[in-house]
């Protein structure tokens, strides 16, 4: 339970990157628009009235549009992150319930604030509680507002998405659904921010007069906890409020400095008196000073035989580290071999931001270099550079420090970090090994290392270019056929056979393709994970039941019946699905032809698989390149799960729609596990729907 709960942590704090990384460089094009609107800097080109200083007002109105929009940018950018399907309808649907969200909190404190203890009535900001977001004067509820009901979006697109709802209420379906349900949910999310927002707010103030008053402690234990929560990804609810939401100062440090840059770059007294909240933004003091000190201590303790090749790997390292303020690369190098010297760092780290602020030290640190020239050393420069030369002495006799901690406790405790290892060979355990490592039985589902094989087989990720699926099939674009592997490889894959079109091939997998094109699209994303290739894939044989059992099928459409060799596509007629029959149909109307359980409806809803009683399973498919259509022409008129009886209606067809040329159409009808019956009869002809056999069979 505390894996899975620390995996989802996890995923929310990758998912917080994407609108973090936006910020970059926002909040470069900020500094260098004040750095060029300063006077101080620049002369009397950037005098009140002058074209130079009304183009670079201009530019910095544009960088405000993320810096002014917080909440906006981390509401839209969760679901990018943690929607687990169609993310960018999920984004729609948390933009629409979080204005809903704010819309009823102005109407519920407008007429009960008293109520809540609220003025309504008072101007947003300051101390009021209130701000205005979206144009809605609400409770000022910050990121953290935004990031709840994100959440609470995110979990019900993934719950209640694709939710099959009976015909009469299908325009409601998906993204409509999950703004229908979750309208009656944010009236009572509303009502519980009205009870207990205020009272959150009162002790984040409080919060934030401790911190302010326990000065370089409240620094240094900060810094501490920012550090040492790195692997969890819980360091993200450490400074996640301090640098965009109220903790520190209201509206967060980054969105405060940058509205403030200017009004900085003009003072004249220590800046700490005029902004003594810039303590909770040192962080990044760690990022550019501790990589030279715990470089040179791995690169003097290395092997003399392997210094070049730590040297190779430290540099860029470091550069990271320094300049963009990314210091996972270096960190994770020792980790996990050593512990307790990241305890250590995380110690120093602390002791480091302590002492800078306790000199005097504050701005807008938070990252690296590349953050810290045009936010903060250009334009304070002229009047705060003693102080800034405080803080390179204070970050280089840190550097030492690390480097001598380090040094010290990798000799002395015999660490094996990089360049001490006792050997070079890399050993490859064997699958027992791995499974035994990873603590199951089964690492992998046959889905997954299906999608593994099949990735591997078409030239890897890189040579992917385009995945959707039908029925069976899983469709795939590629940049190069000449990568991609024969049809041996795919069938000991798992797959019954592959359809080449050039670059266009198509995998036929059978009723598990949904699942295999989620595992492989995933792997695309994110890479294989280690070892499911050395998985035993095992070929799904979809129920040999063997019960001596008779059973018939019947047209699924009024028309002449065919054999299924006849039809003009080779998935079908070389039986790489299975044996069966075709109609080309006279009728409209689609019925079920066997009683039985839905098991499946494409998406494209050209494709209905059914599953007998008995264990037989079929696939009833109208047309044969009907999915391009995407749902066009087709009216489902079942669900997944639901059963149904010989005669059943699956679906209406708009044959002009879906064959507006007027020649020949197939539907053909596959048993997919043919293999595992005795014998089959077909019957061709003419037939009528849901009354003429077409094929008889004994399990």
């Amino acid at each position: 339970m505390f894996q899975k709960a620390m995996e989802k942590v996890q995923r929310f704090g990758g998912a917080m990157y994407t609108p973090v990384l936006l910020l970059t460089f926002a909040g470069i094009m900020v500094g260098f628009s004040t750095v060029f609107q300063n006077p101080i800097i620049m002369g009397s080109i950037a005098e009140p009235g002058t074209n130079w200083l009304k183009f670079w007002v201009t530019i910095r109105a544009g960088a405000d549009a993320v810096m002014k929009q917080l909440p906006f940018l981390f509401l839209i950018g969760l679901p990018i992150g943690l929607a687990k399907k169609e993310n960018a309808r999920c984004c729609l649907e948390a933009f629409v319930l979080y204005m809903t969200f704010n819309l009823f909190i102005g109407s519920i404190l407008t007429n009960w604030g008293d109520v809540f203890g609220v003025n309504f009535f008072a101007e947003v900001g300051g101390v009021s509680g209130l701000a205005m977001i979206g144009g809605i004067k609400t409770l000022d509820t910050g990121m953290v507002g935004a990031l709840i009901i994100s959440g609470i979006v995110v979990w019900l697109h993934n719950r209640y998405f694709d939710k099959s709802l009976p015909d009469w209420l299908g325009v409601f379906r998906g993204s409509s659904f999950i703004c229908a349900i979750g309208f009656f949910l944010m009236l009572l999310v509303s009502f519980v921010f009205c009870l207990i927002w205020p009272q959150i707010q009162h002790v984040i103030a409080t919060f934030q007069y401790f911190m302010k008053e326990t000065g370089s402690l409240g620094v240094g234990v900060y810094a501490f906890c920012e550090r040492i929560l790195i692997p969890t990804g819980l360091h993200h609810f450490i400074y996640s409020p301090f640098l965009y939401d109220a903790a520190a100062v209201e509206g967060g440090i980054r969105a405060y400095w940058a509205d403030h840059l200017i009004e900085f770059s003009q003072v004249t007294v220590p800046l700490k008196d005029v902004f003594p909240g810039g303590g909770f933004s040192l962080f990044g003091m760690t990022k550019v000073f501790s990589p030279i000190g715990i470089a040179l201590a791995f690169y003097t303790t290395a092997k003399p035989e392997k210094r070049k090749d730590v040297m190779a790997l430290m540099i860029p390292a470091v550069l990271t580290g320094m300049f963009a303020g990314i210091t996972e690369p270096l960190e994770f190098t020792f980790l996990f071999i050593a512990p307790p010297l990241f305890l250590v760092h995380a110690l120093l780290a602390a002791v480091m931001n302590a002492v800078t602020y306790s000199v005097g030290v504050v701005g807008e640190f938070s990252s690296g270099l590349l953050n810290w020239l045009p936010l903060n050393w250009l334009p304070l420069g002229a009047h705060q550079w003693q102080m800034y030369v405080k803080q390179v002495i204070v970050g280089l006799i840190f550097s030492g420090l690390w480097f001598i901690t380090f040094r010290t406790l990798i000799l002395k405790f015999d660490f094996k970090t990089p360049g001490r290892e006792e050997e070079d060979k890399v050993k490859l355990i064997s699958k027992k090994e791995y499974k035994a490592l990873k603590g199951q039985k089964n690492a992998f589902s046959v889905d997954q290392q299906k999608a593994a094989a099949f990735l591997k087989g078409l030239g890897g990720a890189d040579n992917v270019l385009e995945v959707n699926n039908c029925a069976t099939r899983l469709r795939v674009s590629v940049k190069n056929a000449g990568l991609v592997a024969d049809d041996g490889y795919f069938s000991g894959a798992g797959a019954h056979g592959v359809v080449r079109r050039g670059t266009a091939l198509q995998v036929v997998v059978g009723l598990s393709v949904p699942h295999v094109r989620s595992a492989f699209e995933e792997y695309i994303r994110n890479g294989l994970p280690a070892g499911i290739l050395e998985e035993v894939m095992e070929k799904n044989d979809d129920g040999e039941a063997v019960t001596g059992e008779k059973g018939r099928i019947f047209s699924p459409q009024t028309g002449r019946v065919v054999s299924i060799e006849e039809v003009p596509d080779e998935v079908f007629s070389k039986k790489q699905l299975g044996d069966g029959i075709a109609v080309i149909p006279n009728s409209d109307l689609v019925v079920s032809p066997v009683a039985g359980e839905v098991m499946f409806v494409a998406e494209t809803c050209h494709a209905y698989a059914i599953r007998t009683d008995g264990g037989v399973e079929l696939i009833v498919h109208i047309g044969l390149d009907t999915v391009h259509l995407k749902g066009s022409g087709f009216r489902p008129m079942v669900q997944q799960g639901e059963r149904v009886k010989v005669g059943t209606p699956l679906c209406q067809v708009d044959l002009q729609v879906v064959n507006p040329d007027g020649g020949a159409f197939y539907t053909p009808v596959v048993i997919t596990n043919s293999n595992a019956l005795r014998f089959i009869k077909v019957y061709t002809g003419d037939a009528v729907a849901g009354e003429t056999c077409v094929v008889e069979y004994e399990i």
